[in-house]
């Protein structure tokens, strides 16, 4: 038997006493003080995190919270920073929203963080839902953000996103490529390749095959530098609810990450090893999998409604609650109800360290995945307090969890 492997998963969130001083300090995701000081700090989590055993640390991609929820523009440029900082720690994002991406540009930038951590790096795609910036970065392809309500905004924007990640992987594993998809191509215009490039003898003669045609028209392109890893980074995917997500997981040997109650992932993860078996990819129950979670481990049951009332309760009233992917109910509002919330959904999974234990002995009852994912709503809670907390869950929960030996399953 096996351990699960820990990804922790930290939401920057600007700290503020509570929301009437987080108006009081408008904008606050622009004070460069208070960002200097957490990026910062975020090395010294980093470096803890790596001493304790954590598997790794991802971080994510979201634009304009000028109130100072989830201040994650650029993933990349962190990881590289971190990726002299650490030992055995590996590295990654969940993840670049691929619809607002320029499909070359993050296969180059992957593939050379590859190489910057040692081949200790993963890469996570995602689609998509906050309209106030996906709706901005994704003009250039038409992409919108979406809720995987099944509408016409929501096919397109899963159009893009498949299109955009296949054509990473390709451009990871091939030496040369053509990209002639519906919202890109590459070389551009693709119908009459790229002509009058000056460079194009050398890049015939020694560039990669059909780079440059008899004519010198540049008819495909060559993405170096190639990742480290082959064929590729690990690769994982956000999951809400949705099924066709699931399949094109299972059809490129991708890691879903569910953010949905634990029904959803039993019922998805079966999906997952149906579908990997129809592409030759055969994985047991669990495997490949990753269960993500808002975590929070107290003293007390009364310390653990401090802190979520402390760290939790802002962003949940005023953020998570109005979107309809979060799986929650809206609260109109109203802070006590925001709060019933958080508890009676097990938004916040967690309590004390017994209750932690047995809640996540629960879910490997039910589906042993192989990944956890746990996030925490650092600056807002204290980096002490969350270094505490992290140490608890590798010390006390993580060795009362079991998983299948994948490696053997595999075979």
């Amino acid at each position: 038997m096996g351990k699960p492997k820990v990804i922790v998963q930290l939401y920057p969130v600007f700290p503020a006493k509570d929301e009437h001083d987080r108006r009081a300090k408008r904008p606050i995701g622009r004070d460069s003080d208070l960002y200097y000081k957490i990026v910062h700090e975020w090395s010294e989590i980093i470096q803890a995190a790596d001493q304790m055993g954590v598997w790794g640390m991802s971080t994510i991609e979201h634009h304009l919270h000028s109130e100072g929820y989830e201040v994650g523009p650029n993933p990349g440029i962190l990881n590289a920073h971190w990726a002299s900082q650490v030992k055995n720690l590996h590295l990654g994002a969940f993840g670049y929203v691929m619809a607002t991406q320029d499909p070359i540009r993050v296969a180059e930038e992957t593939a050379i963080i590859d190489h910057l951590t040692h081949g200790k790096y993963f890469v996570g795609f995602a689609r998509g839902y906050q309209s106030r910036w996906a709706n901005i970065l994704g003009q250039s392809s038409g992409a919108v953000a979406t809720i995987s309500d099944g509408g016409a905004n929501d096919h397109k924007n899963r159009e893009i996103f498949e299109e955009r990640v296949e054509m990473v992987l390709d451009c990871w594993t091939k030496d040369s490529v053509e990209l002639n998809g519906r919202f890109y191509q590459a070389p551009f215009p693709h119908d009459t390749g790229i002509e009058g490039y000056e460079g194009y003898e050398i890049a015939r003669e020694a560039g990669a095959e059909g780079e440059v045609d008899a004519n010198g028209v540049l008819r495909r392109i060559s993405v170096v530098p190639k990742p480290l890893q082959q064929p590729h980074p690990p690769c994982f995917i956000a999951v809400a609810r949705s099924r066709a997500t699931i399949e094109f997981a299972a059809k490129h040997g991708f890691r879903p990450s569910y953010f949905n109650p634990t029904d959803g992932v039993v019922e998805l993860a079966n999906v997952y090893v149906e579908e990997s078996a129809k592409h030759g990819r055969p994985v047991a129950f669990g495997q490949n999998q990753n269960i993500v979670r808002h975590t929070r481990i107290g003293k007390s049951a009364a310390d653990f409604d401090r802190k979520v009332r402390a760290y939790d309760l802002d962003i949940f009233k005023n953020f998570y609650s109005v979107f309809g992917n979060h799986n929650v109910d809206p609260v109109n509002h109203d802070a006590e109800a925001a709060f019933r919330a958080i508890k009676e959904h097990k938004f916040i999974l967690g309590g004390t360290v017994d209750d932690a234990i047995r809640d996540w002995q629960e879910i490997y009852s039910r589906i042993p995945c192989e990944y956890i994912t746990l996030i925490w709503h650092w600056a807002q809670q204290p980096k002490d307090e969350l270094l505490e907390e992290m140490q608890l869950f590798m010390e006390k929960v993580v060795p009362e969890l079991e998983t299948p030996d994948f490696a053997v399953a595999a075979e």
